[in-house]
């Protein structure tokens, strides 16, 4: 896509999405235009990693379409996928105030397009308006929250309460989705080997409280998975 097009889809698209995004929930409309202005459209195939971890941070992304797994890697080679980014979502903003290197890596789960907007403008922002921080401090405050609850889960839930929590978060107030991630990935975000989440997955099929096929799935008793997820 030449330049002068990804430039003017960036500044079509990101406006729009960077209003919905809790970071910018406070700027102004001038404000997210010189943001969105300076934004660039990426691209992306499944598999694509869009960065590192320990890779220099210069910029945050926006998802447009597709989805992302964010994951860490041990050395062996082991995946924990800590977060799902779907459309609307941000991510990559942690190095716009720390200024270290990147804590996770960002893939793409499929084919997909994000906003990439660098860390000038919008420290350009909160430069000239540092009571904008406040917010920052709310959303940092709800993801340490958030982190308090997975290293309980990861403490006082088994494989298959973990299992049961991740298919009820995927399926939200509905009973009918379809699994986002591979079997390998939903491992990776439970924590667990492939072997031991398909063998909870098969235990709610045969308990009845799930049905499955390929990768669509309904919920047929919500009830008991939630109280397998405590």
């Amino acid at each position: 896509m030449p330049c002068g097009l990804i430039s003017y889809v960036a500044r079509m698209v990101g406006t729009e999405l960077l209003a919905d995004v809790d970071l910018f929930a406070e700027f102004t409309d001038d404000e997210l235009a010189a943001i969105a202005a300076t934004a660039e459209v990426r691209t992306l195939r499944r598999g694509d990693i869009l960065f590192t971890e320990g890779s220099d941070p210069t910029e945050l992304f926006v998802v447009v379409s597709g989805r992302l797994a964010i994951s860490n890697r041990s050395i062996d080679g082991r995946e924990s996928v800590v977060a799902l980014m779907e459309p609307g979502a941000a991510f990559g903003d942690m190095g716009l105030f720390l200024g270290e290197g990147r804590t996770a890596e960002a893939r793409a789960l499929e084919a997909s397009e994000v906003v990439a907007i660098s860390y000038a403008p919008v420290r350009a922002v909160y430069d000239a308006r540092p009571a904008l921080l406040w917010s920052v401090v709310q959303l940092l405050s709800a993801r340490i929250r958030n982190m308090d609850g997975a290293l309980a889960d990861a403490v006082f839930l088994d494989v298959t309460g973990r299992t049961a929590k991740r298919l009820l978060e995927m399926a939200g107030d509905g009973d009918e989705f379809t699994m986002p991630v591979t079997q390998e990935e939903l491992a990776g975000m439970v924590g667990a080997s492939r072997e031991r989440v398909n063998k909870a997955l098969a235990q709610f099929v045969r308990l009845g409280w799930i049905d499955q096929n390929d990768r669509r799935y309904r919920i047929t008793n919500r009830q008991q998975l939630e109280i397998r997820a405590r």
